[in-house]
């Protein structure tokens, strides 16, 4: 008797040979197959997100619809595509791959999330929360019966009831937090409501999806889901007790600027790891290991910082989306035929829009919240993501949801994130928020020496911190207290990256906006050093922290201006000093940062170059020795500078050199000198009356015995006569000239302008072959017009209430 035997295919294997010697296609070989997957899930994926970058869409929109894209939806229409790039022998690899990578992302989110921040969440944000859980999670249980009696006939009831009331119910935290951020609405009210209930409702799905699991697994024991919560639940506690106490010794021997123990990062992986397969044998998946240790990782310190480098760029832009491909491989749009399967995907969107939004909108609006913020919060709570694709993922490999009821759900959780930023922006329109701050004194010239000087001095690195100080050391004038005010803001860029998400967290300290009341509780080194100039100096002064895409921060920057009253604005220079003298550059996107300020700012601007102003360390009061010159050539940018030069020979520590640039009319014909246009259509004569008043001010002061100024004018006739006149100075610590000049003589150099934002003679001074070791401060005066014309304050990070804020300070 024959018997027919039926022989398993060999496993591929993991290299090839090569197409020269074996003449194999490599993608027959485990290896080179997935790495051509990777590449091209990358590519896919970054190309469609920087085509949907216009539209303001997370990038998890981008993943999804790349996913859709290279599964039976779309290209694997085609069986020769499918079966070269994703055939089935590698899914098993590919899968374990893209959860090996979903399982340390959800380590990174559980370190996003502060459970202390939950502790301090208030009964506003509870209450949202649970209405934004309780009527979507209810209508999900509907639509599970509606499946159910439909294209769900054969699942189990218990199961599909949760699953549905979760996935109708979840807010994705992390892709919530980047819309909150691109539209700038992350420490206003509505967005620290947001983010409290999105943290709840996180909190909450992850229990909930927990019991979904227990219930669908193959067991029909009610007795097994009973022991698998249990054992859940002792697990949890387990944790609790056991890694927070090892977490905070780590902790404590990372500080903060020095390497963290390579044992302490690979130990705590491997934890993970560990807990991951605690929890996929108790049988809630291994997601829920990796979450919980996440969640008991310590906030503060170098430790979560270091953890988090060392693992989010692999994870999130290599790994993680082949979990969205993994997902895109098993939605089929096909498998959505007929009217009725059409009605079903259209009533799915509805009622999941409908719950999310009115179960928000009626708890908002029962805490006396206005309507238009209500909407907006139930738009924002409405949006999904990740933490969707992993609730539907498991409920398919589980049996609970089948490819058509898959589909339709993956379709409404692109839909929904997909339609949450223009609604929003439709909702809470910046324009009807926007309001025009009207102040008196945006520039450093006052009448009364004892009114309050406000300014802004950004900085984007540490190393500029010690120049900040010492500036704002030279610019407090006699030291009277008040006198000076000074907001030091920290400019962050706000990328895709986990890091940026755990960064504005820590920033915003649950709700508080990114001005730093809360000194005592922050440690890092930009705090405390700003902290003890402050308590060391006259100064008050309070350190900021702004994070936004680059694109957007100079709005930023110019609402805090207006916001807080500020008379001048010092932005870093795009380059920074090399141990040879040149200048380097840092960041090319900051130079555009420096030019839409410099167009957009409510009040005067000055731009830094940094060549270590006093050193590398802080200057004591007592132990200031610098010499500022001031090159004035005259128009109103110069005066600006001349103004601000007057206030620092007020230190005692400090001699002023003004040096004045004239026309030597014995030398050079006037008709060959062309004169500057004023941006400001101001005549001529009035600038030169500007000029004569700041230099009488000037030589008054000089009268009064005030040795600490020396006046100096000096005739030239060409460039070269310029070059060698600025070249006796050059010894000093900081020039202050202005960036455009009024003044025929500025024209003559005629060098090549690198940095046109500097204007001819910062350009002089910041090129190679001018040799000095002086900072620069390149000073615009407030522009009356375009500022009354075309600032305002728009309702986004840098928006704070702030009581004492009042428009004019005197100090007796």
């Amino acid at each position: 008797m024959s018997m027919n035997v039926t022989k398993c295919p060999s496993p591929a294997p993991v290299t090839s040979n090569g197409v020269f010697q074996d003449h194999a296609n490599p993608l027959h070989s485990a290896l080179p197959l997935l790495i051509v997957q990777i590449c091209v899930v990358f590519t896919l994926t970054r190309v469609l997100a920087f085509l949907l970058r216009p539209l303001r869409q997370p990038r998890v929109i981008a993943e999804i619809i790349g996913g859709i894209l290279l599964g039976p939806s779309a290209l694997g229409r085609s069986t020769s595509y499918l079966h070269a790039l994703f055939p089935n022998s590698s899914l098993t690899i590919l899968g374990t791959l893209a959860n090996l990578g979903l399982l340390f992302f959800l380590f990174l989110v559980g370190v996003e999330l502060d459970p202390r921040a939950l502790k301090r969440t208030s009964k506003k944000s509870l209450s949202i929360a649970i209405g934004g859980i309780s009527l979507p999670f209810t209508l999900g249980i509907g639509i599970a019966f509606v499946l159910k009696s439909t294209i769900s006939k054969g699942e189990k009831t218990a199961p599909l009831l949760v699953f549905m009331g979760v996935a109708l119910s979840i807010t994705a935290f992390p892709v919530l937090a980047r819309i909150l951020a691109e539209l700038k609405l992350l420490t206003t009210d509505i967005g620290r409501t947001a983010m409290s209930a999105a943290a709840v409702n996180d909190v909450v799905a992850w229990i909930l999806l927990a019991l979904a699991i227990a219930l669908s697994g193959q067991n029909e024991s009610p007795v097994v889901a009973v022991w698998v919560l249990l054992c859940g639940a002792g697990f949890l506690a387990l944790c609790i007790f056991i890694f927070p106490p090892i977490f905070q010794r780590i902790s404590s021997q990372c500080p903060a600027g020095e390497p963290v123990n390579e044992m302490f990062i690979c130990g705590t992986l491997v934890a993970v790891l560990a807990a991951g397969f605690v929890t996929d044998t108790i049988g809630i998946h291994a997601l829920f290991g990796a979450f919980v240790v996440g969640v008991l990782v310590p906030k503060e310190g170098a430790f979560a910082d270091a953890l988090v480098e060392k693992v989010e760029d692999l994870v999130s832009g290599i790994f993680l989306p082949l979990y969205f491909v993994l997902s895109g491989l098993n939605t089929n749009v096909a498998t959505i035929q007929g009217g009725k399967s059409w009605g079903i995907l259209v009533l799915v969107i509805f009622v999941a829009c409908f719950g999310k939004i009115m179960g928000t909108v009626a708890v908002s609006l029962s805490l006396k919240m206005p309507f238009r913020e209500a909407v907006t919060l139930g738009f924002l709570m409405n949006t999904k993501g990740l933490v969707e694709l992993i609730v539907l993922n498991i409920g398919k490999n589980r049996g609970v949801l089948n490819d058509q009821t898959f589909a339709i759900f993956v379709l409404m959780a692109l839909f929904t994130t997909f339609i949450t930023t223009p609604l929003v922006m439709w909702s809470y329109k910046a324009s009807e928020s926007t309001k025009t701050e009207q102040y008196k004194y945006r520039t450093i010239r006052r009448k009364d020496a004892n009114t309050q000087l406000r300014m802004i001095t950004c900085f984007s690195s540490v190393s500029n911190i010690p120049t900040l100080i010492n500036l704002m050391e030279a610019s407090r004038g006699k030291g009277k207290l008040g006198v000076l005010r000074v907001f030091a803001m920290h400019l962050m860029e706000l990328s895709e990256r986990s890091s940026a998400i755990l960064m504005v967290h820590k920033v915003r300290r649950n709700g508080l906006p990114f001005w730093n009341k809360d000194r005592t509780g922050n440690s890092s080194q930009i705090v405390v050093g700003f902290e003890a100039f402050r308590q060391l100096s006259q100064v008050s002064i309070r350190p900021a922290t702004v994070i936004s895409p680059i694109a957007t921060m100079h709005e930023d920057i110019c609402a805090s201006a207006a916001t807080k009253h500020v008379a001048l604005i010092i932005l870093p220079f795009h380059k920074h000093q090399r141990f040879d003298g040149r200048l380097d550059l840092t960041r090319e996107d900051f130079r555009g940062v420096n030019k839409r300020v410099l167009k957009h700012a409510p009040c005067s601007v000055g731009v830094l170059v940094d060549r270590g102003l006093g050193g590398i360390a802080q200057v004591p009061a007592s132990c200031v020795n610098y010499i500022v010159t001031v090159l004035f050539f005259g128009g109103h940018d110069d005066c600006e500078a001349l103004a601000y030069g007057t206030l620092m020979a007020e230190h005692p520590g400090i001699r002023l050199n003004v040096i004045r640039f004239i026309v030597d009319t014995t030398s050079i014909r006037s008709e060959n000198v062309q004169l500057d246009i004023n941006e400001e259509g101001e005549e001529p004569m009035k600038k030169l009356g500007l000029d004569e008043e700041m230099l009488e001010e000037l030589q008054q002061k000089i009268s009064e015995e005030d040795y600490s100024i020396k006046y100096e004018e000096i005739k030239v006739s060409n460039d070269t006569e310029i070059v060698e006149a600025i070249n006796r100075y050059s010894q000093c610590n900081l020039f202050l000239v202005g960036i455009t000049s009024g003044s025929e003589v500025a024209q003559m150099l005629n060098m090549r302008r690198d940095c046109p934002e500097l204007g001819p003679v910062g350009n002089l001074l910041i090129s190679p072959d001018f040799k000095t070791t002086a900072s620069v401060l390149v000073m615009q005066k407030y522009r009356k017009a375009l500022g009354e014309q075309s600032v305002s304050v728009k309702p986004g990070d840098a928006q704070i209430d702030d009581d004492d804020d009042a428009e004019e300070v005197s100090v007796k």
